[in-house]
């Protein structure tokens, strides 16, 4: 989308990217100087754009956060300086990153150091403009792959952070903390030291075959509907198993997607995760008219090829 800069947007105090009123950048450049640069002006202009004014995108931004899990949250603005009303939690914080994190556009923003973006001059002229990160992590600490740093007189310094090791990634935050770049990497190293990622299979693979009661197929295989891994203590490793609950049989008509069983994680025999097991395919019921109507699919399909239909 090409954003148009308001006078509202450019007026935004704090850290920003210099907007000025009837600008015109691309949402992606508009992202990235917000995520890189602490943009609040950007922030201002997504918000508009988006939905037409900020108090309109708050409404949105806070339905958003209460569907994900961040009950402790409420915004009033949708770039963070202080206002009455207007705060959240650690736990959130790191809850709504972690949600932001499986988009690849913010995953692969947050994770840069710099990035060029095409700017328009007030002589309406385009030329190339570098963003830097605010984010120190990201060239202090070698897993660090992003993600937001935060500071207002009131709040502090804060940073959420994340750093991804040995396919396991881990997210920090730190709030009204003077030393937050030395302490997120304390929590990354206790974390990547005393707890690792088990995985036992990856979204959407094949844990089983099932055999279908009824089915105009026999078997449908049976694939996990997400990561089925755990997150355990190292010294707990040991001590994790995983069963397959999956039935013998299961009863046509079955859909895509349908539950069929479980993944469980046990540890020291008490179930600490599950993770659903679904069908691949859509499988019909056998029924005298599914059959007939079958055969005549076929038989037509047959009689086309050879040019006789």
């Amino acid at each position: 989308d090409l954003v148009t800069v308001s006078a509202k947007a450019s007026a935004t105090p704090g850290s920003t990217m210099n907007l000025f009123p009837g600008q015109r950048l691309t949402l992606r450049e508009l992202l990235n100087g917000l995520l890189l640069r602490s943009g609040n002006d950007a922030a201002v202009a997504i918000a508009e754009h988006l939905a037409g004014s900020v108090e309109v995108f708050v409404q949105i931004l806070n339905h958003k956060a209460q569907l994900i899990g961040a009950t402790q949250t409420n915004f009033i603005n949708p770039h963070g300086l202080s206002t009455p009303n207007h705060y959240s939690t650690a736990y959130d914080l790191a809850w709504i990153a972690r949600y932001a994190l499986k988009n690849p556009i913010f995953s692969d923003i947050v994770a840069s150091k710099d990035i060029n973006i095409s700017w328009q001059d007030r002589r309406g002229k385009e030329h190339e403009q570098s963003l830097h990160k605010t984010n120190k992590l990201l060239w202090l600490f070698a897993a660090a792959d992003g993600v937001k740093t935060g500071t207002t007189n009131e709040a502090g310094p804060c940073l959420v952070s994340s750093a991804t090791k040995d396919n396991q990634q881990l997210i920090a935050v730190v709030l009204h903390d003077y030393a937050r770049w030395s302490e997120s990497m304390q929590l990354f190293t206790h974390g990547f030291n005393n707890y690792k990622l088990f995985e036992y299979a990856a979204a959407n693979s094949v844990v089983g075959v099932a055999t279908v009661e009824n089915g105009l197929i026999d078997e449908v295989d049976a694939l996990t509907a997400s990561d089925a891994s755990a997150v355990v203590g190292t010294s707990e490793l040991a001590n994790l198993t995983v069963e397959v609950d999956l039935p013998d049989k299961v009863k046509a008509p079955v859909y895509q997607g349908q539950k069929i069983g479980e993944i469980v994680f046990f540890l020291h025999s008490r179930a600490v995760k599950t993770v659903d097991i679904i069908a691949a395919q859509d499988v019909g019921e056998k029924t005298p008219a599914r059959i007939f109507l079958n055969q005549f699919t076929d038989l037509f399909r047959k009689l086309s090829s050879l040019g006789v239909l």
